[in-house]
């Protein structure tokens, strides 16, 4: 007799999402196997913002999830625009330059208004208005960032407690301090099981059906470098120390097909200031996702990135990596007093160099070349706009340059009107976009294009949705989804 129905390797959003659908479809034994010791559990769910982006027809659909917030918030629903599966699967086209597997991508839009109600329901999730990350105040209205208005109740931690406090409800064993080195097949190459290595040694453990649900390789740095490249190799890390590409290499160890782009990742704009790991009670506070009001400048002085290209929920997981590649990995990113209000709060757990003239900012600044860097300034001033030609903060304005390289195509405010700040910022990587490839039912298919039996995958093991950039809240949202279908293939298994 197999020790268990279902094992599922990792304790995040995608591998507790699994563990839940495993047990609500008639799995009667799953266990989940962290290889984290328990203060430190949870894998990179814990360091999110827990912004879920889902489609929805109509505004006042998402109402179930947020009980009570007409209350708390006057015209709630009309600053929110709907969100359709059209208007998600086209975000995530246009943001992946049209590379995103076009089957899983479908899976995930489809299924990702039905995955955040179950996430509130089954999972009792409690959520909360996205108000310090995606809301931005016009008047007496908060005008919402489309399809991301919703957010797990104190972000990432209140997400892992929220699953952890579920799968305890039904029943389900967590197994600290368990790191999984393995994963064992029968003769018919069915996988029945996983090796382990805990404070006993080592020993396997059967199973009918194994999840990996254990994350990327963004805390490897041997892997970071070989696949992203030595810029990449030396990033700092935005999340767990313990994602090292285990379930990677074991699923490819048996025969599965690496999948999506390995050379990709999602490096967010984060303080320079830093250490190499956030600390794990900061969780997301390193974020500084602010830039497109302001002006980002490297250490010769130069732009070199369009901050107003897009919305920051659309550009800042490949502008984390173009930092990355700017001297000394290192950027700053400037601001004046008439939008340092519209700086998100993560900005307040660090303190800014200031000063009353742009000439004495850039004399603080650890540059190269302060001439360049002021004449930059000065340059991106002469293109800019004043106020009064039509700034909104809330969406797509058209203020754009003339001229200069690159451009900025948004929210090109000139820098006059002082005190003038400025902000450290450094790529922090998140999560690495190769993973294995699965079908509809989360199966991890083989070097040979078949299932391998009894192995399913779900979070960052799965690989194809995302190329280059990431749309924010969509990693959440495709971990529940990809991991409730897993589990409600492992459990019919």
């Amino acid at each position: 007799m197999a020790d268990y129905d279902v094992i599922v390797v990792g304790a995040g959003n995608a591998a507790l999402a699994a563990a839940v659908s495993a047990r609500e479809n008639g799995a009667a034994r799953v266990v989940v196997l962290e290889k984290a010791p328990r203060a430190m559990r949870g894998g990179n769910t814990h360091w999110s913002g827990g912004v879920l982006r889902f489609a929805f027809d109509d505004p006042r659909e998402i109402g179930p999830l947020l009980p009570g917030v007409e209350k708390e918030f006057d015209d709630f629903y009309a600053g929110i625009q709907p969100y359709t599966r059209d208007d998600f699967h086209g975000d995530l086209m246009r943001v992946t330059s049209g590379q995103t597997d076009p089957v899983l991508s479908h899976v995930l839009v489809d299924n990702s208004k039905d995955t955040v109600f179950w996430m509130h329901e089954t999972g009792q999730i409690k959520m909360e208005p996205a108000v310090s990350l995606t809301g931005v105040r016009k008047g007496n209205q908060i005008i919402w960032a489309r399809g991301l208005v919703v957010r797990a109740e104190h972000e990432g931690v209140g997400l892992s407690r929220g699953w952890f406090a579920t799968a305890e409800r039904m029943g389900i064993e967590v197994r600290y301090g368990t790191a999984v080195m393995a994963l064992l097949q029968d003769e018919t190459g069915r996988v029945c099981g996983v090796r382990i290595r805990d404070d006993a040694g080592m020993r396997e453990l059967n199973s009918h059906a194994v999840v990996l649900g254990c994350g990327g390789f963004e805390a490897n740095v041997q892997m970071r470098t070989q696949h992203i490249g030595p810029l990449v190799g030396g990033a700092k890390v935005r999340g767990t120390p313990h994602n090292q590409g285990d379930g990677l290499r074991m699923a490819m160890d048996i025969g599965a097909m690496p999948w999506g782009q390995w050379s990709g990742c999602h490096a967010t704009p984060i303080s320079a200031d830093w250490g190499n790991f956030a600390p794990r009670e900061m969780t997301d506070r390193s974020n500084r996702l602010s830039y497109p009001y302001g002006v980002m400048i490297n250490r010769k002085g130069n732009r070199f990135v369009d901050e107003g290209e897009d919305g920051a929920m659309f550009t800042y997981a490949k502008y984390g990596r173009a930092i990355l590649a700017e001297p000394g990995a290192k950027a700053y990113q400037l601001f004046d007093s008439k939008t340092v209000h519209l700086l998100e709060p993560r900005y307040s757990t660090s303190d800014p160099l200031q000063a009353d003239t742009l000439e004495a900012l850039v004399e603080q600044l650890d540059i190269d070349d302060k001439p360049r860097a002021l004449k930059t300034l000065q340059e991106y001033n002469a293109a800019a706009h004043d106020v009064s030609d039509g700034f909104d903060p809330t969406g797509k304005d058209g203020l754009g340059t003339q001229g200069l390289s690159p451009d900025k195509t948004n929210w090109a405010l000139k820098l006059d009107a002082p005190p003038f700040y400025a902000y450290t910022a450094t790529g922090g990587i998140t999560f690495t976009f190769g993973g294995v490839k699965v079908d509809e039912q989360a199966r991890v298919i083989g070097t040979d294009w078949r299932p391998i039996p009894g192995l399913t995958a779900c979070g960052e093991m799965v690989g194809g949705l995302f190329y280059d950039n990431y749309p924010a809240g969509t990693g959440l949202v495709s971990g529940a989804t990809f991991g409730r279908i897993a589990g409600r293939t492992s459990a019919r298994i």
